[in-house]
């Protein structure tokens, strides 16, 4: 298990006046993540927090700055919020909500395939929160079942690598995760073309493939880049249980669609999804704008 370098907190050490760490619930190669009560808001928080060898990076200090501009251009009811942004002194972080409940990876892992009773709601509920994002001039670029919480409304989280559209167009690759990265995001620039809300479908699509068969859509590559890392530069994703009705399978299939242009929207796949909710047991509808009911 790869060790990263830690603040090693205590409980009640503070980030800033105010600011408590309660405990420390996770993290990657770049942040410590926490729980922290946070006077202001007078209420529990998680903090992201830069790790010690990171801290005083430019790279990560200005990637932190980003993704803190994103958080506070964007404001929608399935977008993870931000409270509050530290980008200089010894410890840079993010404040944001507290969200209860499982990623949808961890019900991947538990119950493998996901019920389309809970998946069509998840699909329209996150491709609207990406069409929002394209539509606003940002892509997420980092779409997968880790970085969606399972609760009422489902969240996307963790916008570290969302950048505005311009931005992106200028973005060379590989960028992402790699099962869940579209062609163009697996290469660079020059090679790939341009960065754009496709890639966000593509993402989309890779997610609900997992979600509905319990297995990611392409096999870990071996290589270090080109197709032998990226199986989706040249293979085409995992077929779809018998079972998944014919007009999700067939939106799965176009959303991993190679050329970004063959792609439909994310704003299309709501409209697409809308007749798969309304037939739900529950009798759920979805209206155009994406709002669900029942």
């Amino acid at each position: 298990m790869t060790e990263y370098a830690s603040w090693e907190f205590e409980e009640g050490e503070e980030l800033r006046p105010g600011r408590a760490v309660l405990k420390t619930i996770g993290g990657g190669n770049r942040y410590e993540v926490c729980l922290v009560w946070d006077e202001g808001l007078f209420s529990l928080a998680v903090a992201k927090v830069l790790r010690p060898d990171q801290a005083a990076d430019e790279k990560a200090l200005c990637d932190l700055g980003l993704e803190a501009e994103a958080l506070a251009a964007l404001a929608h009811p399935t977008l993870v919020r931000s409270f509050d942004a530290v980008l200089e002194g010894p410890r840079p972080h993010l404040l944001i909500e507290h969200l209860e409940g499982p990623s949808l990876r961890r019900l991947i892992r538990r119950d493998a395939a996901i019920p389309l009773q809970q998946l069509l709601p998840l699909a329209a509920h996150v491709a609207g929160a990406l069409q929002y994002m394209a539509q606003s001039g940002y892509v997420h670029l980092d779409v997968k079942p880790d970085n969606i919480v399972m609760g009422l409304p489902p969240r996307l989280i963790d916008l570290s690598i969302a950048r505005t559209q311009e931005h992106a167009a200028r973005t060379d690759g590989p960028l992402g995760t790699d099962p869940y990265m579209a062609p163009e995001q697996c290469l660079p620039r020059d090679e790939a073309g341009t960065l754009g809300p496709a890639a966000d479908a593509w993402g989309l699509g890779a997610t609900l493939s997992h979600a509905i068969s319990g297995e990611k859509p392409f096999e870990a590559g071996t290589g270090a880049t080109g197709p032998e890392r990226f199986p989706q530069l040249t293979l085409p994703p995992l077929e779809l249980p018998e079972w998944v009705p014919e007009e999700l399978r067939l939106l799965v299939v176009e959303l991993m669609a190679p050329d970004p242009a063959d792609r439909p929207s994310c704003g299309e796949a709501v409209e697409r999804l809308q007749p798969l909710v309304a037939e739900l047991p529950r009798k759920m509808s979805l209206s155009r704008r994406g709002r669900l009911s029942g």
